[in-house]
């Protein structure tokens, strides 16, 4: 995913500095006795800790509701401690989970980082807590937040999570080439993406590649869904339906009108350089296209290809350990974080879709014209997508990309793509075996 990748310049807090402020939670890492019972209001000062990976405008924006909510909120501090990129946060959480005590009070995450904790009976279920009208909503329909966006943080049918900074894929296009090239529709199917990519790349006398995808992983999984398979350790990487997604890149790599992101990571930068006329890559990277693109042209965003969507991000979730205050406490934080108002200053701020049905639908978000997703995000989050969260689900997903790359390089340079798929089916195999 473009951010994760983007967060990697974030600097890692001193790991003594962040053990002594997650053990300010204190308690055990059962939630046996008074913690279950939840506080009607937090009336003595409590501190919750929170780790992220928010940086950039990411991190200013969360720093600036974090103060709107402590100001409504006195009894309450919000120890934002930023942990670094993405898989830093993911090791560190991996690392605290032997000593329970030291982890937060709440923390950024995918689902699939926390398999164990939640096999573990590490994690709160939120649901009590959902329902409680005093520091939740009283129900999860009067959340307002989008139920595929919900179910998403859900780990074995409990909700574990609530979702907080989210993104969808969605399809990256050069108007002005498209009307150089004579192409009066954007593609909104694979056959249509794959007719106009051969267009372009052929009338620019092979000086423009047609189109790319960003994230391997997401084109695999969504390419195997739209052929009605989920992504489990059920699926036959080497069967008709899996080859059938594999080939149809496979056969734009070597015909020369699809590219990967390859060294250059993301699809971004060629496609503002006029080297690539269109990329489906995550909406949360608008920003970059912006700034990428300046007055050169003009880009559009349109719904992604096919019918399915990844939905990608991660939720927030909370740790048994903590205190029933500072549960009660931080609940009351991830709620005021993903209402329609924080929500909104969150997606115009930073590009990630809004979580909430009233902000997604308003007239205040949808009039935002810095960015074009607003416009095409009812359309585009139709039918949505989320890895399933299973033993070794996430580590597998990962290895998509490597396993991916390869056959596609070896498509590249002319190389037998079945023996290519067959090396690929030995090693994802063998991921959800791990």
């Amino acid at each position: 995913m473009k951010f994760s990748k983007k967060l990697a310049m974030a600097a890692v807090a001193g790991l003594a500095l962040m053990g002594t402020a997650a053990c300010s939670n204190g308690g055990s890492n059962s939630s046996s006795g008074s913690s279950d019972k939840i506080p009607s209001k937090i009336t003595k000062k409590t501190t919750v800790v929170f780790w992220n990976s928010m940086v950039g405008v990411q991190q200013k924006t969360l720093q600036s509701l974090t103060k709107e909510f402590e100001k409504k909120n006195p009894k309450i501090t919000i120890k934002l401690e930023n942990q670094g990129a993405y898989n830093d946060l993911q090791a560190k959480i991996n690392s605290t989970l032997q000593s329970p005590n030291n982890l937060p009070t709440i923390t950024q995450a995918y689902p699939g980082w926390l398999w164990n904790a939640a096999q573990n009976k590490m994690l709160v279920d939120l649901t009590p807590y959902i329902n409680n009208k005093n520091v939740g909503w009283g129900s999860a329909k009067a959340s307002d937040i989008r139920t595929e966006l919900l179910d998403g943080a859900k780990i074995k049918g409990v909700q574990y999570g609530i979702p907080f900074n989210q993104s969808i894929e969605t399809l990256t296009y050069n108007k002005d080439m498209f009307k150089k090239y004579g192409i009066k529709k954007v593609p909104r199917t694979w056959a249509e993406f794959k007719q106009v990519s051969e267009t372009i790349y052929k009338k620019s006398n092979h000086k423009v590649v047609g189109a790319g995808f960003d994230s391997l992983p997401n084109y695999y999984t969504i390419g195997m869904k739209d052929e009605g398979i989920d992504f489990t350790k059920n699926i036959n990487f080497s069967g008709a339906a899996s080859k059938k997604v594999i080939n149809y890149y496979a056969d734009g790599i070597k015909k020369g009108y699809f590219r990967v992101a390859g060294s250059e990571h993301y699809l971004s930068g060629p496609f503002a350089n006029e080297k690539v006329a269109m990329f489906v890559g995550t909406s949360a990277g608008e920003g970059f296209v912006k700034q990428g693109v300046g007055d050169k042209f003009t880009y559009d965003v349109a719904p992604r290809p096919g019918k399915y969507n990844m939905q990608q991000g991660t939720d927030i979730y909370m740790f048994n350990h903590a205190s029933a205050d500072q549960k009660a406490a931080a609940f009351m934080y991830m709620k005021f974080l993903t209402s329609e108002s924080s929500q909104l200053k969150w997606a115009n701020a930073t590009g990630y879709i809004p979580v909430n049905n009233k902000t997604i639908n308003s007239s205040a978000y949808k009039a935002n014209k810095n960015i074009k997703l607003p416009a095409e995000l009812d359309t585009a989050m139709e039918h949505l997508y989320s890895v399933p969260v299973a033993k070794n689900s996430n580590s597998t997903f990962s290895q998509l990309g490597s396993i991916m790359q390869t056959i596609l390089s070896a498509a590249q340079k002319g190389q037998n793509i079945n023996t290519a798929i067959n090396n690929g089916k030995a090693k994802f195999d063998a991921a959800w075996k791990q």
